[in-house]
């Protein structure tokens, strides 16, 4: 498959990106990336229309992946009061987290965009039913994400398209260092997984690629564990 990214990415990281980009496009497939907010709607409207311009009539889109973090992790009490979650923190999480994914799917498929066969996927986490402290707003819209990847699977599923969410285990990754107490989370994942060791984020590529393949188009409206047996204890 061909790629398109939508991405965030400071100025100061770009040089660094532009080579994971290069080697993307070593692979002999077309890239075409968008530095811009995935969330804001004449954006992403933007996207699709270049897309439908560029695809033409022929050329489809096979697979949307949906991994977007942008939310909230302030507590419910606190005695500054600037730092407690309110009813904003809440909506513009579950915004940008969730519905979002909802928002990118619907509108490629009024462009008549998706493939006969096409796959979304979407990243949530254990904070989808468990409470963390700060995680309130997250955990709230991981929720929300996993129900509305369950019905696009189900109400969508006369149009081709599969839909299923991976969970994926403790990442050692930027977004998990915003966490309060992230350093804990890690420690306590190792001594809960049956390998002792984090997951990895080419443990999570690996499933996605897995979900894009002809065999898995049987596969619709799960959450997939990708945590080496992490959640079994």
């Amino acid at each position: 498959m061909n790629i398109c990214i939508v991405h965030r990415t400071l100025k100061t990281d770009l040089p660094k990106l532009e080579k994971e980009l290069d080697s993307i496009k070593s692979e002999g497939v077309s890239l075409k990336h968008f530095n811009i907010d995935a969330t804001n709607i004449e954006k992403r409207h933007h996207v699709i229309d270049t897309l439908k311009k560029e695809l033409g009539a022929h050329e489809k889109v096979r697979t949307l992946i949906h991994s977007i973090a942008k939310g909230n992790l302030k507590p419910m009490l606190s005695d500054n009061q600037t730092f407690r979650l309110k009813h904003d923190d809440f909506q513009l999480t579950i915004d940008a987290m969730a519905i979002s994914l909802y928002d990118w799917t619907n509108d490629l498929r009024n462009a008549t965009l998706f493939s006969a066969d096409a796959r979304i996927i979407s990243f949530t986490s254990e904070g989808s039913t468990k409470a963390w402290k700060n995680y309130a707003a997250v955990s709230a819209a991981k929720a929300a994400l996993e129900a509305i990847s369950r019905s696009i699977a189900l109400e969508m599923a006369p149009l081709g398209i599969r839909a299923n969410c991976i969970m994926a285990g403790v990442t050692d990754t930027t977004s998990l260092r915003m966490i309060p107490d992230s350093d804990i989370l890690m420690n306590h994942s190792k001594q809960k997984n049956p390998f002792s060791r984090l997951t990895r984020p080419e443990d999570v590529a690996n499933v996605a690629y897995l979900l894009c393949k002809d065999e898995a188009s049987w596969i619709n409206g799960t959450v997939i564990p990708v945590n080496g047996g992490e959640h079994l204890q």
